[in-house]
């Protein structure tokens, strides 16, 4: 199935060649990308500064990109869950998670995900579609809250860096002055490590990382992380111990806390180990239970002595609060395996 293409999503880069091969001055690029991105209309009959006969020549060649989300469920802790319908039929949630001054979009980057792992609904789904940067900005224009966002999070379904080229194009198109001009200390990555894109993740952006661990032994994440196999969680670590994590970019560690399996103080040592000589904090969350799953999260007690064990070997570690968990909102929950997300 194709679909019509759309200007949404286009970088000036990318609209100036488009100027170019329809006749149009290549000013007009960043005209309107003014209006796709700081006005947040898509329509070139609109373009009121643009040619009329240029706008007719857009508005035939063009169709919208942006929709409203098809529903919303909202938990009773103020999170709210919404559905987004992509241009080739599939489905994406996104979670709004309101807190005090501080109000946080969770976005996705594909329907579904290849990276398997097997303590997350979105991985148990299998990837769909991975999304373009349109689609993936749309999460967030198309939001029913957009004006009250302080931060983005690439944390919903998907493997942000298994679609680099959109990603990045998103995030451009989020931090440039001539997009949504957000700084990118609002905005957060995550990725289960995947090493080729890493480095181009990290040299293209500013934006802050976040890497899921959950295991810090190679054998034991390569059983709940397929991905291990391929790019081990050293070699990523590797990596980052390259980067300069001391000013405003932060690196953080995801790691959902299982009981035992990845709670001991065995692992506590080997997390020290694997960090040493990287400034960064890990981030524990609660395992959110999937149908069928054989693991299950400690108590609130054990999940406290885990932190504070990390805590006193030097490492900043906090307990990620959770969020939606009675919506299906919360960390590794996000699925539509059925139309609709039912």
């Amino acid at each position: 199935m194709t679909h019509q293409e759309s200007l949404y999503g286009k970088t000036p880069d990318q609209l100036a060649a488009l100027c170019g091969e329809l006749g149009m001055p290549r000013f007009a690029a960043r005209q309107i990308a003014r209006w796709l991105y700081v006005r947040h209309t898509e329509d070139p009959l609109r373009m009121t500064d643009i040619a009329a006969a240029h706008r007719q020549r857009l508005a035939e060649r063009f169709s919208p990109a942006l929709s409203a989300p098809e529903r919303v469920t909202e938990s009773a802790d103020g999170t709210k869950k919404y559905l987004f319908r992509t241009l080739e039929g599939h489905y994406v949630e996104s979670a709004y998670i309101p807190d005090g001054e501080r109000a946080t979009l969770c976005v996705s980057s594909q329907a579904g995900c290849r990276m398997g792992c097997r303590f997350c609904a979105t991985g148990r789904q299998g990837l769909q579609q991975s999304l373009t940067a349109a689609e993936i900005l749309n999460q967030a224009i198309s939001l029913p809250e957009r004006d009250k966002l302080t931060n983005l999070v690439f944390m919903g379904m998907g493997e942000p860096l298994d679609n680099t080229d959109e990603v990045l194009r998103a995030l451009e198109i989020i931090t440039a002055e001539w997009g949504f001009g957000w700084s990118p200390t609002r905005i957060t990555l995550s990725t289960a490590g995947v090493v080729p894109e890493l480095r181009r993740f990290l040299d293209a952006t500013k934006v802050h990382l976040a890497v899921s661990l959950h295991n810090p032994f190679h054998e034991e994440r390569m059983e709940i992380m397929p991905v291990e196999r391929a790019w081990p969680i050293a070699e990523v670590a590797a990596i980052l111990r390259e980067y300069d994590f001391t000013h405003q970019r932060r690196v953080s560690f995801e790691y959902i806390v299982m009981s035992g399996l990845n709670d001991s103080p065995r692992h506590i040592r080997e997390l020290t180990r694997l960090l040493n000589g990287i400034k960064c904090r890990i981030n524990l969350i609660r395992f959110h239970r999937i149908p069928d799953s054989p693991y299950f999260s400690p108590g609130d007690e054990a999940m406290v002595r885990f932190r504070d064990a990390l805590t006193a070997r030097g490492i900043q570690t906090t307990i990620r609060a959770s969020r939606g968990e009675d919506i299906q909102a919360a960390c590794g929950l996000l699925s539509t395996r059925l139309k609709g997300g039912i």
